[in-house]
């Protein structure tokens, strides 16, 4: 029990550095994406960390450790949260976030 959450301690350490990193490498990407859409979770941000460097559905289930119709849905439910349409591209929406 006490390595599980040592795990998960250091997976949260993890995505802070990813964070900080890609934010320095896209503007700022995840504080503009926080102000516009503050419900987002962690595993939401960084589904648009992937998205923003254009990566595929089937490129971003290894790194999120799921199938790919897991990451069709977090896609699926990240629209819902963004209230966005089925008719906008998230790569290109995640795109064009920071201008």
């Amino acid at each position: 029990m006490i390595s599980l959450i040592n795990s998960n301690i250091k997976h949260d350490d993890d995505f802070e550095i990813f964070k900080s990193n890609f934010d320095l490498t896209h503007q700022d990407f995840f504080k503009v994406l926080g102000q516009r859409y503050p419900q987002l979770s962690k595993n939401d941000k960084v589904l648009c960390a992937y998205l923003k460097m254009n990566l595929s559905t089937k490129e971003i289930a290894p790194f999120l450790n799921i199938t790919v119709r897991g990451v069709e849905i977090m896609r699926y439910r990240l629209r819902k949260k963004m209230n966005l349409d089925r008719d906008v591209n998230l790569s290109e929406f995640m795109q064009n976030l920071i201008p």
